[in-house]
């Protein structure tokens, strides 16, 4: 996914994939010859397992930005417009993948489109496949490869996502750090303290806050989420 943004630490949060990663084969290619996500379990035997859902928050560009020739946006729309699992792919930062790797099947994220004018959470989507390896770090083509990463040493993951809802109003980043102010309902946020960081924790209490305060934003404009 980048997924990382310009700002960020690590490569965007999520990148619009292209053509040019079939240079990595797979055997469960997609007709345009991008990678496929048929071949990858659901469940990754690896992966620490929670009881009940966990929650996160994942950043991608919206807005055109160039990285070796290739555009690094993804938005909330680019991912409902996604007809199989999408691999949020691009992510460069320890601390971000090893959040992605703490993931489960059905988990939820927030959507957030980070670096550009406005930046929101603007919905949420769903962990349907837990972690595998991201084959864009090996594509010398490919906007985030990484030399030091090899067939025999995979350092950076993927999980796979799939769309669940696009809010009818975002939740501005300034909405976010006025409720992260001290005694707000969000004031121990992951992604407030740690602003650089493309994929984080979001706790229960906070999940239900902003899912709550989505809901009175759409009532007040008199506008319906979209799923």
């Amino acid at each position: 996914m980048p997924k990382r943004t310009a700002a960020s630490s690590d490569p965007p949060s999520k990148r619009r994939r292209s053509s040019r990663q079939a240079a990595v084969p797979r055997t469960d290619s997609k007709e345009d010859g991008t990678p496929g996500s048929d071949s990858v379990p659901a469940v990754n035997p690896e992966a620490p397992r929670h009881e009940g859902e966990w929650y996160w928050l994942m950043k991608a560009e919206p807005e055109p930005r160039m990285e070796k020739g290739v555009d690094v946006s993804f938005s909330i729309d680019c991912l409902r417009a996604k007809k199989e699992p999408e691999p949020w792919d691009g992510i460069r930062a320890y601390a971000a993948r090893n959040n992605l790797r703490q993931m489960n099947v059905h988990d939820k994220s927030f959507f957030y489109h980070s670096n550009c004018k406005e930046p929101a959470i603007v919905g949420t989507m769903e962990i349907v496949k837990e972690y595998s390896p991201d084959k864009t770090a090996l594509d010398p083509d490919a906007p985030y490869h990484d030399p030091a990463s090899t067939r025999d040493k995979q350092r950076w993951s993927v999980v796979h996502v799939e769309f669940r809802r696009k809010f009818a109003v975002p939740i501005s980043l300034r909405e976010l750090r006025q409720m992260g102010k001290a005694g707000g309902a969000l004031e121990g946020m992951q992604m407030l303290r740690q602003s650089r960081l493309s994929v984080s924790r979001v706790s229960s209490a906070e999940w239900e806050a902003l899912c709550r305060l989505a809901d009175e934003k759409a009532a007040e404009a008199g506008l319906e989420h979209e799923d």
